[in-house]
């Protein structure tokens, strides 16, 4: 299994898969003919379909100026979903070529090639077998991390916490129209700012977790810097949740950092043996490996056992099952942002359940990513980021009718 490294990354929104990769790959493809006077980029799949909305060809020429970038919707048999096409010119000769797949997270795999991030450094090839070994050393799932990872895994998480901290800080403070064309307003500054009258405690946590959730989506939907967690799609979970526990609860930095190294982690097993991709199993790939991954997060920090950390991931996971990836208009916006305030209101539900029936549970965490990724194969196509059904057909046929303002 790969390093957690490959979870977390800092990019530009708004979709790691659509944006992140297609990035780099771009660039990596461009620095390898140096000579080229012109360059061709042929998109396929969800980046085909949502690539517009998604920002995707922005983000190519951004790495790659000047560059055709075509998009090809008929073509079937792929490799992947996010599947592009690069080719490289002299004059009117083809100089070089190559498919390069956006494989969710921001990473991006080379056909035939083998990269750095490929490298494994788990032994281990799933959760269980984790589990097991932290069980016979007697430690925690971050000491086993760290015992695994090495010592330069720390400064690396810190740059991604402060990351976290400054995405939801940014949103907090912005104020105005999303960009896209749907006239979605910033929520995140007035939903942190209201109050009910006689509020509980209870709803004042879920209201304030909700806001720091908005402030990093509407970061990610305004095309700014976020991090990946594992996706931009899904890159309000975790910081919502963390962020809380830190600056309303007075968790200390290294703790943070621990709670992170656990949801990176989670967040690893999902991607290795099923997928983070919504182009590949919708939203529950994104979303709900968020949830899960901030579940086990809020785990580490609570000190819970091995067996309740493993029970709130699984909850987490197992009630996303068949979230559908359906953006209106390819905009990272409807359902997307709600979707993760929601998300991370549930990982702090999940937490709390695995407090008192981790011990009758019947389904492990690797039973629910395995049952995930089989879901998410057997999902229609167009309930799998390319804006083909659910709400973004509901919406589009209403536009079109007139009922929409």
């Amino acid at each position: 299994m790969k390093s957690i490294r490959s979870v977390y990354k800092i990019g530009n929104g708004p979709s790691s898969s659509h944006t992140v990769g297609p990035y780099n790959a771009a660039r990596i493809f461009r620095s390898r003919f140096p000579d080229a006077d012109r360059f061709e980029v042929t998109l396929f799949g969800s980046l085909a379909h949502t690539g517009e909305g998604h920002s995707t060809k922005k983000a190519i020429l951004s790495a790659m100026p000047g560059a055709d970038v075509l998009f090809d919707k008929e073509t079937k048999d792929l490799p992947h979903p996010n599947t592009m096409l690069f080719r490289a010119f002299r004059g009117n000769e083809a100089i070089g070529e190559k498919r390069i797949l956006s494989v969710g997270g921001g990473s991006i795999r080379i056909e035939n090639e083998e990269s750095d991030e490929e490298s494994e450094v788990y032994p281990e090839k799933n959760f269980s077998q984790m589990l097991d070994c932290c069980r016979s050393r007697r430690i925690t799932l971050a000491e086993f991390i760290s015992l695994r990872e090495g010592a330069g895994l720390r400064d690396y998480l810190r740059e991604i916490w402060h990351a976290m901290e400054d995405e939801v800080e940014r949103g907090l403070r912005a104020e105005g129209i999303l960009p896209g064309g749907l006239n979605i307003t910033r929520k995140a500054r007035s939903l942190y700012s209201k109050r009910c009258y006689n509020e509980s405690s209870d709803i004042a946590m879920n209201r304030v977790i909700a806001s720091y959730a908005f402030a990093a989506c509407e970061e990610n939907a305004a095309e700014n810097v976020v991090v990946t967690a594992p996706t931009c799609g899904g890159c309000g979970v975790i910081p919502a949740v963390l962020y809380y526990m830190a600056h309303d609860r007075g968790y200390p930095e290294e703790e943070i950092l621990d709670a992170l190294s656990v949801a990176g982690l989670i967040g690893n097993v999902i991607r290795t043996n099923a997928s983070i991709s919504g182009a590949e199993c919708g939203c529950q790939a994104e979303v709900g490996s968020a949830c899960s991954m901030a579940a086990g997060a809020l785990a580490a920090l609570y000190r819970l056992s091995l067996d309740q950390t493993e029970y709130a991931a699984e909850v987490a996971m197992e009630h996303n099952l068949g979230l559908t990836c359906d953006p209106v208009h390819g905009l990272v916006q409807i359902p997307c942002i709600e979707r993760n305030a929601v998300a991370a209101m549930r990982a702090v539900s999940s937490v709390n359940l695995s407090r008192f029936l981790a011990e009758t549970r019947k389904i492990s965490f690797d039973d629910i990513v395995d049952t995930m990724y089989r879901t998410g194969k057997d999902m229609n196509e167009k309930y799998r980021e390319t804006s083909h059904g659910g709400l973004a057909v509901m919406y589009a046929e209403k536009e079109k009718s007139g009922m929409r303002e």
